[in-house]
């Protein structure tokens, strides 16, 4: 199943390349409404609260009413989500943006019940080329330079990892901050802890908290909130945190977070249904488009981070760093990616394999 989602994707974005002309009519920017469904509390200090972010920042760019921006949080990915999604449609939204990856079957179901609803889901492989599309980021850029802060930080080149879910999204993005920090430190090692959870305070600080125990002095996470960073700060080790600028959670134990400006995709799709140019296109952004970085380095970071970092976004930037290429290994000692062979997206976001040096335990 997981290999079958991998493939869905990379297609989902082939095919989004080739769709219709279809757009959405025009919206007056006075009479618009926009739904959100959001997993979490926009205070949990990470994915939801980045997202909020996001959503202030679109409503600012376009002068729009607090009431014409209608939000629903702590929306598990269940039949919850259905009941938002039809609260959304009967308050006249007319377009929805739908946050977790586990919303995307509903929110596909009722996007051919309600083709006059615009629907655009995060993280998700589902659309139609009617009124459903998907977006995400190239995130794999600011886990590469995130890794360059760890590698160059670690004391005894043992990493940790937290990850929320055994699929391509995590396994990709843990594999991009693992090979930053072996460019700058071939010695490190890493184990990784999966929680089978997207947000759940208690169960990732304890994954943490494992893999401290365990001995490692850098941790980083692909979690919803700020518990391993947290608990790194009480170890007295070093954290890399994920959506939003943690150090707020760790003042002595932060480096930076790989983080989203949601901002830069909702504000143009939600301008593009009021102006009637929206097309159910998928969209991946990266560093270049303004959707990914790095939070600010703090006074944690090692001596010369700062150069490494600059001169491995500029180089990605201009195209002479791509973060997956060969020769690259994965821990079974198979090649992956041959010499000189670099990974496409689509490939990217196909990866279900762990490189080498990466121990899941």
């Amino acid at each position: 199943m997981k290999k079958l989602m991998a493939c869905m994707l990379a297609i989902a974005l082939v095919l989004s390349m080739g769709m219709s002309a279809f757009a959405a009519e025009p919206v007056a920017k006075e009479d618009i409404k926009i739904g959100f469904i959001y997993i979490g509390d926009i205070n949990d200090g990470g994915y939801t609260m980045a997202h909020h972010t996001g959503t202030v920042a679109m409503q600012e760019a376009l002068g729009l009413r607090d009431d014409q921006i209608i939000i629903k949080r702590n929306v598990p990915e269940n039949s919850d989500c259905e009941i938002a999604l039809l609260e959304l449609i009967e308050q006249e939204c007319d377009i929805i943006f739908g946050i977790s990856f586990g919303y995307m079957d509903f929110m596909e179901e009722l996007a051919s019940q309600y083709p006059e609803v615009i629907f655009s889901h995060c993280s998700g492989y589902k659309f139609n080329d009617v009124n459903f599309n998907n977006y995400f980021g190239r995130i794999y850029e600011a886990r590469y330079l995130a890794g360059i802060a760890a590698g160059l930080r670690t004391e005894n080149n043992y990493l940790g990892y937290v990850a929320a879910m055994q699929i391509p999204e995590c396994i990709y993005s843990m594999n991009a901050y693992f090979l930053g920090a072996k460019s700058v430190n071939p010695d490190v090692k890493m184990d990784v802890v999966f929680t089978n959870t997207w947000y759940d305070p208690t169960i990732e600080r304890q994954a943490a908290v494992a893999l401290l125990d365990k001995g490692v002095d850098m941790m980083a996470q692909h979690q919803d909130t700020t518990n391993p960073v947290a608990a790194a700060e009480e170890y007295g080790v070093w954290a890399c945190g994920y959506n939003a600028d943690m150090t707020e959670a760790g003042p002595n134990a932060h480096l930076t977070a790989p983080v989203w400006n949601w901002g830069a995709y909702v504000t143009a799709t939600v301008q593009q249904v009021i102006d009637g140019t929206w097309v159910p296109e998928n969209s991946l952004m990266g560093m270049a488009e303004g959707l990914v970085d790095i939070a600010p380095l703090t006074k944690n970071v090692a001596e010369g981070t700062a150069e490494a970092i600059d001169a491995a976004r500029a180089a990605i930037l201009d195209g002479t760093l791509n973060v997956f290429t060969g020769p690259i290994y994965d821990n079974e000692g198979n090649l992956r990616v041959e010499e000189g062979q670099i990974l496409t997206p689509e490939e990217i976001l196909q990866i279900d394999w762990f490189v080498e040096g990466i121990t899941v335990v």
